[in-house]
């Protein structure tokens, strides 16, 4: 059997017990940087545009970190966990820990904070699915109702910590622990679950309509996206709170609010054609009109739908002007993907 037939067949298989069942992976590629200090939540809260000094113990929240023009510099979870009191949490992807590391130290100049990438102190294992929270029930887990909310158990005699993920199609949690531990649970939940790789959960990111830092959001010499650049996908705007003070980047932001819509959106295409790749230009009458950034050919059901992530200017989308590019046409729809699935989800 062909190569490539197997690996998508494999991908196509996990997508659909995540999306009808529940699956679970190892979380390699995620960071911490562990926030310590006096000044910690007030400092905190004026890097960062969500409301920092609001949480209370066992809540999180999501974020953007701004420089002074309201670019994009990274993007994050903050928690206070309980089991840690002195601490907040920043969960990032790992890559992105030493710049954003860099670029919060910057801002340290007479404040009781100190910064420390803990990202090798824990391991975590992701359980996804419509079905997620009946395999961390069997597993005697408990079950966070709010999103980001992290709740400190014990499992098979170690401490742990389960974190509600942010999920628009299907549920996710993440549990976290020590490296022994972690390995156990893994174990305990392949009874339970399908192991998923990178695949089919890129392909779930996409479905859900989900930007990634240095994919979909972009901080290079030829792209810089503001915050309701990416807003406009729905998810993003939780990351912005208008009433919580000052913050590095605010100005920018409240602009934007107050004179009205940015110039480009970020959204979801389905093409209609070949599947290109990322960075591909997206046409009207003849003229550059957006970009895409994110593409993937979903196998869902027997059919194959290609789909994508991606920039477009405002004025293509409210004069419906048709989006090209070489080998098909970029269909807008709204995120998440629910018409792709064909009523599955």
């Amino acid at each position: 059997m062909d190569t490539a037939f197997q690996t998508e067949a494999s991908t196509a298989s996990q997508l659909s017990a995540l999306l009808a069942n529940a699956g679970f992976a190892p979380l390699a590629e995620t960071g911490w940087i562990r926030i310590t200090g006096s000044d910690r939540a007030r400092w905190l809260n004026g890097m960062l545009t969500n409301s920092i000094q609001a949480l209370t113990p066992g809540q999180g929240c999501y974020n953007f970190a701004l420089n002074s023009q309201g670019r994009i510099q990274g993007i994050g979870n903050v928690f206070a966990p309980a089991d840690d009191p002195d601490a907040l949490l920043m969960q990032t992807d790992r890559s992105q820990v030493p710049d954003l590391m860099a670029h919060l130290d910057h801002f340290i100049i007479m404040d009781d904070v100190e910064l420390s990438d803990v990202s090798d102190q824990r391991s975590g294992v992701l359980v996804a699915g419509v079905n997620a929270s009946s395999v961390l029930e069997k597993l005697g887990l408990p079950i966070p109702e709010e999103s980001l909310a992290i709740t400190e158990a014990e499992w098979s005699g170690a401490g742990v910590r389960v974190i509600r993920a942010y999920g628009p199609l299907v549920d996710r949690f993440e549990v976290w622990a020590d490296a022994d531990t972690a390995e156990s649970l893994s174990s305990a939940v392949s009874g339970e679950a399908v192991c998923v790789g990178p695949e089919a959960l890129e392909c779930l990111r996409v479905l859900e309509g989900t930007p990634r830092y240095g994919v979909d959001i972009r901080n290079t010499d030829k792209a810089h996206d503001l915050p309701q650049e990416t807003a406009t996908a729905g998810s993003q705007s939780r990351a912005l709170h208008f009433a919580k003070g000052c913050y590095l980047g605010q100005e920018i932001v409240e602009r934007i609010r107050s004179r009205g819509n940015v110039h480009r959106a970020f959204s979801g295409f389905e093409l209609k054609g070949a599947l290109v790749t990322e960075g591909t230009t997206l046409e009207a009458d003849g003229k550059p009109a957006g970009e895409l950034t994110s593409v993937a050919a979903i196998l869902l059901n027997g059919r194959t739908v290609h789909c994508g992530l991606g920039y477009v200017r405002r004025e293509a989308l409210e004069r419906k002007l048709t989006l090209g590019y070489p080998g098909g046409e970029a269909v807008p729809v709204a995120l998440p993907f629910r018409s792709a699935l064909g009523g599955q989800i």
